[in-house]
């Protein structure tokens, strides 16, 4: 049952006016009246043939570039005016500024989040977009959940009542799996025999780990915040989770032999993207992290080194 803000399953004991307003209905993610017609006037899904790379380097689009050069294309974005948004503007309602956020925020890594109940008796599989790495000693992971823990999903109850979870990554392979579980299926229903995805035993905490995940994380809890609504005080609407990784699992063919490494082509990582929409990641470009005495060169010599100023 997905605590995703952007997949979450409503709660079937909840009162209609309680609705979050992220729900499906609310929110109308799915810009397609007939999905299932707009997906069939589609290309097929874009195999690589054997002999071409799942994942391919390339130059950058401006490989010659210079300090000073500034973006790469001649202006052409200075041409266009922009327009203020104020969040929180009278009549401007909440779901316009998660809708514009999920589609301007992109691409967003997805965790893919196991956890169970304190006393084993069920357990949740859930996608978070709301999610990302913030450190690496400790590894620390935050989740995001929308609403309080007033009305807390399985994954938040777990998660607090347990102190455990596992985070996996989702990768090209199994996107329907894991996309299935944001349906609003009713309470009680599980998430793996629903997908036929598969639980795999972890070694420090008790929740499972998607055997079919690429990467994996067993992770346990640092803290929680729950956050305010500014527009309706007092109504809480959302929870943010800090989670230590204390375990990693890679797939031995994925990971490099000082085991520091994911090779991208296996992981085939997928993002999530505004709306309903998902990103393959199946090229990158490489950029050395530039070091000053050697910029400095070029850039004195081209007489850019200044001080800062206001506004610059």
């Amino acid at each position: 049952m997905s605590s995703d803000p952007e997949q979450r399953r409503e709660d079937p004991t909840a009162h209609h006016h309680e609705q979050m307003f992220d729900s499906e209905k609310s929110v109308q993610r799915n810009p397609h009246p007939d999905f299932k017609s707009v997906e069939a006037s589609r290309p097929p899904w874009r195999s690589p043939p054997s002999t071409t790379p799942a994942f391919a380097y390339t130059q950058t689009a401006a490989p010659s570039w210079q300090p000073g050069d500034g973006a790469h294309d001649a202006g052409a974005s200075l041409k266009h005016a922009h327009v203020p948004i104020d969040p929180y503007a009278e009549g401007r309602p909440a779901t316009f500024n998660y809708k514009l956020l999920i589609s301007a925020i992109v691409p967003r890594p997805v965790g893919f989040v196991s956890t169970r109940s304190k006393d084993g008796s069920s357990t949740n599989l859930a996608p978070f977009s709301y999610f990302t790495l913030i450190n690496h000693d400790p590894p620390l992971f935050v989740l995001g959940y929308a609403g309080g823990f007033d009305r807390a999903k399985d994954s938040l109850r777990n998660l607090s009542e347990t102190g455990e979870c596992c985070i996996n990554i989702i990768s090209e392979h199994y996107l329907e799996a894991a996309n299935a579980t944001s349906v609003n299926a009713p309470y009680g229903v599980s998430e793996w025999a629903l997908t036929g995805l598969h639980p795999g035993e972890c070694e420090e905490v008790k929740a499972s780990r998607v055997r079919e995940a690429v990467f994996s994380v067993e992770a346990k809890l640092v803290e929680t915040r729950e956050w305010e609504s500014r527009a309706t005080p007092g109504k809480k609407t959302g929870v943010l989770a800090v989670v230590e990784g204390v375990r990693f699992w890679a797939r031995e063919d994925a990971v490099n032999e000082e085991r520091n490494l994911i090779d991208p082509s296996i992981l085939r990582p997928m993002s999530r993207l505004g709306g309903i929409t998902y990103g393959r990641t199946t090229e990158g470009v490489e950029i050395p992290r530039p070091e000053w005495s050697e910029m400095s060169k070029e850039a004195e010599a081209r007489g850019i080194v200044k001080p800062k100023q206001d506004g610059q």
